[in-house]
């Protein structure tokens, strides 16, 4: 099909849930790059939104995925299956926790958390079923976890939602420690707030929800749904903050563009599922896992995530570069290759992410005035000049 005749297709048959998207049609890619069906080239700075961390056409993962899909591509979950086995001995070995449970989406691994913290405690006999989460975070698109996410707009099309949430201010340790009641079962907090605008959380505040969390015998959940898997320079977020989950959970990035999800626990808490509890029809499928261990494999190699740190330095002082030189840019913010840049007022960030695609570009207006980066992690400084460079000239003008 030409173009014209996907997106006229898009708009007779498909529902619409999705409004403003680019006039393009991704035929491949290649590193960083995607090319349109008419050949125009595009640096990818959004990854399938912090989705393919090895960007396009990693040839250890292209020679993976077309050796499993020769082999097996589904089985279910009544047999075992070795890239599974695989998978969750990388996970273990290389987090705090020490089970873990695939979903096929960070929804689904937000859900999965929400249900083991409700059990590990009615196994313990006591009523905790609430949850306190933060204002601005995101945790997914199934009725529970837009319940949990701080957001209102997600909130109005679907109320009445389901009960058990108390929303408040992120970074606020004392609001945390006023909602705190005697049926809160859990503290679920993503370390980087992604849809929210990427804001980082603060060292100590983290600290302190570790720390209340153990005084009040409360779970501790950590969403690295968008900000896990090398994206903040460390396997996973929390070690760049040194404090450790009860349970956390990870998608996007882990199947390097083939969907998966993690739900991972530490044995006390894991435990509390029992066989029926929860389950799944393609999580953690032959090839879903062989992707996943294969990601994984890629960034854990020596100096992989000591690059992803050293080009987040570059990109942030390329970035307040910029902001020295212009007075349409205001700040950065995020951690690693997870980066927001902040405009000032007079500038909408949608129009620049149009100004920027329409002369080769691909980024995201997170907010009203702030871009969100989210590159391939194999992005290169090279790329990053492009970008900036671009960034200057449209700022500069504006």
């Amino acid at each position: 099909m030409l173009k014209e005749e996907i997106i006229k297709c898009d708009e007779n048959y498909f529902m619409t849930v999705y409004s403003g998207r680019y006039p393009l049609v991704i035929d491949h890619g290649s590193g960083i790059r995607v090319y349109g069906q008419d050949g125009q080239e595009y640096l990818d700075f959004l990854a399938g939104i912090g989705v393919n961390a090895l960007g396009y056409g990693h040839p250890v993962l292209v020679k993976a995925l077309q050796e499993q899909v020769a082999k097996l591509i589904h089985c279910s979950n009544l047999y075992y299956i070795e890239p599974q086995a695989y998978l969750e001995k990388l996970l273990i070995k290389n987090s705090c926790c020490d089970r873990v449970f695939f979903a096929n989406s960070g929804s689904e691994a937000n859900e999965g958390a929400l249900k083991l913290a409700r059990k590990y405690f009615k196994t313990r006999g006591e009523k905790k079923f609430e949850v306190i989460t933060a204002e601005r975070s995101f945790h997914g698109r199934t009725l529970v976890t837009t319940a949990a996410t701080g957001q209102e707009k997600y909130h109005k099309p679907y109320q009445p939602l389901p009960e058990g949430f108390t929303v408040v201010p992120f970074n606020d340790l004392t609001a945390m420690e006023k909602a705190i009641g005697p049926e809160t079962a859990a503290v679920m907090i993503e370390p980087v707030q992604g849809e929210g605008g990427v804001y980082p959380a603060e060292q100590e505040y983290l600290q302190g929800l570790r720390e209340l969390c153990n005084q009040k015998d409360i779970l501790l959940i950590f969403d690295e749904v968008q900000c896990g898997v090398g994206r903040t320079g460390s396997l996973f977020a929390y070690e760049e903050y040194g404090v450790e989950p009860d349970i956390m959970t990870l998608a996007k990035a882990l199947g390097g563009g083939v969907p998966i999800g993690a739900l991972l626990a530490k044995e006390k808490v894991a435990s509390a599922f029992e066989p029926g509890d929860h389950g799944t029809t393609f999580g953690g499928n032959p090839l879903a896992s062989r992707a996943a261990v294969t990601t994984l494999e890629v960034i854990l190699e020596d100096g992989f995530l000591e690059g992803v740190k050293e080009k987040s330095s570059y990109f942030v002082k390329q970035l307040e570069g910029l902001i020295a030189k212009t007075r349409n840019a205001k700040g950065i913010r995020g951690l690693g290759l997870m980066l927001a840049l902040e405009l000032s007022s007079s500038i909408s960030a949608k129009d620049l992410t149009m100004e920027l695609f329409s002369r080769g570009f691909l980024v995201n207006a997170v907010q009203e005035h702030t871009l969100r980066f989210l590159p391939p992690l194999i992005v290169e400084k090279a790329d990053i000049d492009l970008l900036v460079g671009e960034l200057a000239d449209l700022l500069n003008n504006s």
